[in-house]
């Protein structure tokens, strides 16, 4: 329409119309060309680390497995002792170099040996030297790295975890999950190539997998949820909407947190701007239709940017430009004929 209003203007001037509120009107539009900008993409990476969908680990193997023999390492400090000889019980770390002291037999490597290996390893050092016969020997972790869980992100702590806990049970000891954290979780566990994905619902307390079992020496990372970008003709300012793990944030209540939507907005341009790896994709949404349950609306995830661009013909109605267009005209119509 715009295109076609220019084209007949151009056509006036060029007929040499004596008419000044033409000529004026003419400018008014010349001056509206549309401008047009190409997006590229955000710069790529040799790798696309960021911003990556997680996915959700299922195998019940390892979600699920049996008691985990831990490995030994550097600090971690020891309680042995010899069942059914009280005499026979001590205390010690691990050292730098990775072994330990111990009555009666002296120096022992311990550093990466399973729990069950290194009481192996005294049971039969006791027994080739012949201190014991068949000693039935007990080690236990009570401090070091191989003692706790460590949480770190929206949620953190050390939690010191004997054996193994459920989830919940640390989570709940960490002082439980805040409003600004997901619910995707990641557990990094010693000896366990890939890190394990839980996905917690929206309500952890009623998870499936809320009785996964957390072992010493696990790191929990708690991400944080994330927020969505608004700009445009929105009726508040531009700004930033922070996700609830709790429920989805809906193209319509985001419009609704923003103020709603303003007469000048174009409303079949509405743009969700979504960048997953390297790669920016823009979906374009009627947001009127939208909003009269006539189209599906969309979810928002995290970082999303919700573009809402106004028409600049409208805005003139808005901020009085055109009052003042016609003002300049009807005065230059009045000078011509003076």
């Amino acid at each position: 329409m715009m295109r076609n209003l220019r084209k007949h203007f151009i056509t006036l001037i060029a007929n040499r119309s004596r008419t000044p509120l033409y000529f004026c009107l003419a400018l008014f539009f010349l001056s509206f060309a549309p401008a047009q900008a190409q997006f590229s993409g955000p710069a790529t990476a040799s790798i696309a680390s960021y911003n990556q969908a997680l996915i959700p680990t299922t195998d019940p193997a390892i979600l699920y497995p049996g008691e985990r023999d831990i490995m030994l390492t550097v600090g971690d400090m020891l309680s042995i002792r010899v069942f059914s000889d009280g005499e026979y019980s001590t205390t010690v770390r691990i050292n730098n170099d990775g072994t330990v002291l111990l009555p009666l037999i002296g120096i022992v490597h311990l550093e990466g040996l399973t729990i069950t290996k290194a009481e192996e390893l005294i049971a039969e050092t006791l027994s080739a030297d012949g201190m014991y016969r068949n000693p039935q020997v007990t080690l236990q972790i009570t401090e070091g790295p191989n003692a706790v869980v460590t949480i770190v992100g929206e949620a953190h702590g050390v939690i010191p975890v004997i054996g193994s806990k459920r989830l919940l049970d640390v989570l709940s000891l960490a002082g439980g999950l805040p409003p600004t954290a997901s619910h995707v979780l990641t557990i990094n566990r010693p000896g366990v190539t890939q890190p394990i994905v839980v996905d917690l619902g929206t309500d952890p307390m009623r998870s499936s997998l809320d009785d996964i079992p957390i072992f010493p020496g696990d790191t929990i990372v708690v991400s944080r949820i994330g927020i969505v970008y608004i700009f445009g003709a929105f009726g508040g300012s531009a700004g930033t909407i922070p996700l609830n793990a709790y429920t989805p944030l809906t193209l319509t209540e985001a419009t609704a947190l923003s103020g709603g939507i303003k007469w000048e907005g174009v409303s079949g341009d509405l743009r969700i701007i979504r960048t997953v790896g390297d790669r920016r994709t823009v979906a374009v949404y009627n947001i009127r239709k939208v909003l009269n349950g006539k189209v599906p609306d969309p979810i928002l995830q995290p970082n999303d940017i919700v573009y809402f661009p106004a028409s600049q013909f409208k805005q003139l109605f808005t901020s009085g430009g055109l009052g003042t267009i016609l003002g300049i005209a009807d005065l230059a119509i009045t000078f011509a004929y003076l």
